[in-house]
C-alpha cells in the first residue's frame, strides 16, 4: 500500500499540474522572457536584458506613469485593508450569532461577488452619473443633495470612489472566510466563558480573534495579491486611459496600454511584459515581507 501511494498522487494530481503548467506556470515564464528582448531597427527582435525594466524606471515619459499606477495600486490596497477586511470580520461575527433570518443576509452580501465586474462597472457608474444617475435623487430624500459630486470624474476622489465599489463587490469573500472560522471555533470554549461571566465583547478578543489569525493572514494575502492584480473593475468603470488623467491608474492598465496600446498609443509587447515583471516582484516581495515578519508572529503565538 505505502509503494503505491506515490502513484496514486501522481495520477491524481497529473491533470490538475498539467493544466496549471501550461495556462499559468509557462505564460508567467515565457512573460519574464520576453521583457529580455526588444525590436531592434532592423524589425527583429534581439536579446537586451534588464534594459526594458531601467527604460521604465528611468524614461522621462514611462517612469511616472509606473510610480503613478504603483502608487494608486498602494492606496487601492490599503482602502481594502482598512474597509473590506474588518467590514467582513465583523459581518461574520453578526452573522454567526443568533440572528434571524441569517441566511438571507450572508446569501445577499455575497451575491455581488458573483455578478460581472463590467456589470458592475457600468452600473454603478450610470448610477454615480451627475446626468442620469439616481445618486443625486437619493441623497435628495435625506436633504444631502449638496454633498453630491461626479466623485468618478474628480481627479481627487475617483481612485477612492472606485475602491469603495470595489469593497462593496468583494466584501463577502472575507466575510465567508472568517465565517468558515468561526464556525470552527469549538462551542465549549465559547460556552465555558460565558459561564464565567465573560461578555461577548471579551469573547470575541481573547477566544475567538486569536483562533482567527491564521484566516486573517489567509485574507491580507488574498486582498494583497488581488488588489495589486486589480484591472477589470477599473476598465469596465474609467475605461483603458483610467481616468480622469489617470488618477485611477493601476499596473493592471499601465500593462494593458503598454502591451496592447491604445487609441493612437501603439502596444510594446516586450515592455508590456516588463511591467508585468514588475508587478511580480512586487507582489513576490510582498508575500515574502508576510512570511518572514507576520507568518511567523502568528506561528509564535499559535505555538
Amino acid at each position: 500500500m505505502q509503494k503505491r501511494f506515490p502513484t496514486q498522487i501522481l495520477v491524481f494530481t497529473a491533470p490538475a499540474v498539467l493544466i496549471y503548467s501550461v495556462f499559468m506556470i509557462y505564460p508567467l515564464f515565457d512573460t519574464l522572457r520576453l521583457s529580455l528582448f526588444a525590436m531592434g531597427i532592423d524589425f527583429k527582435t534581439h536579446f537586451v536584458g534588464l534594459e526594458n525594466y531601467q527604460k521604465l524606471l528611468t524614461d522621462e515619459r514611462l517612469a511616472p506613469a509606473l510610480w503613478n499606477a504603483i502608487g494608486n495600486n498602494a492606496i487601492f490596497f490599503i482602502i481594502h485593508m482598512l474597509l473590506q477586511n474588518p467590514i467582513g470580520l465583523t459581518l461574520a461575527v453578526l452573522l454567526n450569532g443568533k440572528l434571524r433570518g441569517k441566511t438571507v443576509y450572508r446569501t445577499l452580501i455575497f451575491i455581488p461577488t458573483v455578478l460581472s465586474v463590467v456589470l458592475v462597472g457600468f452600473s454603478w457608474r450610470m448610477i454615480l452619473s451627475p446626468i442620469w444617475g439616481i445618486a443625486e435623487s437619493a441623497l435628495n430624500l435625506f436633504g444631502l443633495k449638496e454633498a453630491f459630486q461626479p466623485w468618478l470624474g474628480l481627479e481627487q476622489s475617483a481612485l477612492i470612489t472606485v475602491s469603495l465599489i470595489s469593497v462593496w463587490q468583494n466584501v463577502g469573500i472575507p466575510m465567508m472566510l472568517f465565517l468558515a472560522a468561526l464556525v470552527r471555533i469549538p462551542e465549549e470554549f465559547l460556552e465555558a466563558a460565558r459561564v464565567d461571566g465573560a461578555s461577548a465583547w471579551v469573547i470575541f478578543w481573547r477566544i475567538q480573534f486569536p483562533l482567527l489569525l491564521p484566516v486573517v493572514g489567509i485574507v491580507s494575502v488574498l486582498t494583497f495579491v488581488g488588489n495589486f492584480n486589480a484591472f477589470d473593475l477599473v476598465y469596465a468603470s474609467q475605461g483603458a486611459l483610467a481616468g480622469p488623467s489617470f488618477s485611477t491608474d493601476l499596473l493592471g492598465t499601465l500593462f494593458y496600454r503598454t502591451f496592447f496600446g491604445f487609441q493612437l498609443q501603439s502596444g510594446n509587447p516586450y515592455l508590456g511584459a516588463s511591467v508585468a515583471g514588475i508587478m511580480l516582484l512586487l507582489i513576490l516581495g510582498g508575500l515574502l515581507l508576510y512570511l518572514v515578519t507576520v507568518q511567523r508572529r502568528i506561528e509564535q503565538v499559535e505555538f
